[in-house]
């Protein structure tokens, strides 16, 4: 086994990740020291060469007793792309009604404006809409310093717009393929990017993406590669950047199902839609706001890096 290991410095991490049995047969003396240096080496690996190395805990923060005093926004500012009507805007009320200023962006629903104002209203709360294609990273970059201007400061930021197209590979335009992309993908990194900047400036903030169960599963009947594989592709950037913006920030996507909004199924695809779900119906956006507004809060200030589904069971096996 040692002269193996020698020749094939990174068996031991393959044995690792596969739970092989001849992890069971080989000695841990035999295998500690290739899996330190291996680690040591490897900017990919963040385990420590000394097993022995002391690491310093950070503090807890200093959380309210109460329950729903955690899960209250008093005093922060949060940004929604996508704000202007279904998910996005739900999210918006739900973090406005627990009393946090709320930015609205919009690409062309220009109805965000008057909801933006009735939220205010509402709510006792500042509420304003901004009109921001994601697509464009100059409108993203000065939208999202505009809005640190005019509100003060950005605790959290919803990357939520999105788009999506119904269509097999084999029948996708790259023009569409390349909106997609640019929408559900670059534009989340774009937001990120220019959200983080506050973040890190700060030294703290919050990042939630919109993901989809679609980013787990290839959501048959329907054939719809581009639009999968841009979301698992989100899902997979918020764990990055959970790790890569550990100092400052928390960063978690939510996995909707179906929901009754423009982008839930189509009549085409209802039927299969219901029976797939357990629950046998769609969601509506306002059982999406509880998550939001969980990851949004003080109630989750140790959660990070993960993903939920909130399908009603779609991706049940």
């Amino acid at each position: 086994m040692t002269d193996l290991i020698s020749e094939f410095p990174f068996l031991p991490h393959l044995l690792l990740i596969f739970h092989h049995p001849l992890l069971l047969t080989t000695a841990p003396h035999t295998l500690l020291p290739y899996l330190s240096s291996y680690s040591n080496n490897s900017p990919t690996m963040s385990m420590p060469a000394d097993p022995n190395a002391k690491i310093d805990a950070k503090p807890a923060p200093q959380l309210p007793d109460s329950v729903m005093s955690m899960f209250s926004m008093k005093g922060k500012v949060a940004c929604i792309s996508g704000g202007g009507a279904g998910i996005g805007f739900a999210v918006a009320e739900a973090l406005a009604e627990a009393g946090a200023d709320v930015a609205i962006w919009y690409n062309s629903n220009k109805k965000a404006v008057e909801k933006a104002e009735d939220l205010g209203k509402r709510y006792g709360v500042k509420a304003a809409a901004y009109q921001c294609g994601v697509t464009d990273y100059d409108a993203v970059l000065s939208t999202v310093q505009q809005v640190e201007k005019d509100f003060g400061r950005l605790d959290v930021f919803v990357a939520n717009a999105g788009v999506g197209l119904g269509a097999g590979i084999l029948d996708t335009e790259p023009k569409d393929w390349a909106k997609v992309v640019d929408t559900n993908y670059t534009g989340v990194f774009y937001c990120a990017k220019a959200a983080g900047e506050i973040f890190k400036k700060q030294g703290t903030g919050n990042l939630i993406i919109t993901a989809s169960m679609s980013g787990h599963i290839v959501n048959v009947p329907l054939d719809q590669g581009c639009y999968n594989s841009t979301k698992a592709a989100v899902i997979h950037l918020g764990k990055s950047l959970a790790r890569e913006w550990r100092d400052f920030a928390r960063v978690n996507t939510v996995s909707p199902g179906y929901f009754q909004t423009d982008m839930g199924a189509a009549p085409a695809m209802l039927a299969e839609a219901l029976r797939m779900s357990v629950m046998h119906r769609q969601g509506d956006v306002k059982e999406l706001k509880g998550v939001y507004l969980y990851l949004a809060s003080d109630a989750s200030t140790f959660t990070t890096g993960t993903d939920i589904i909130v399908d009603g069971g779609y991706c049940l096996p």
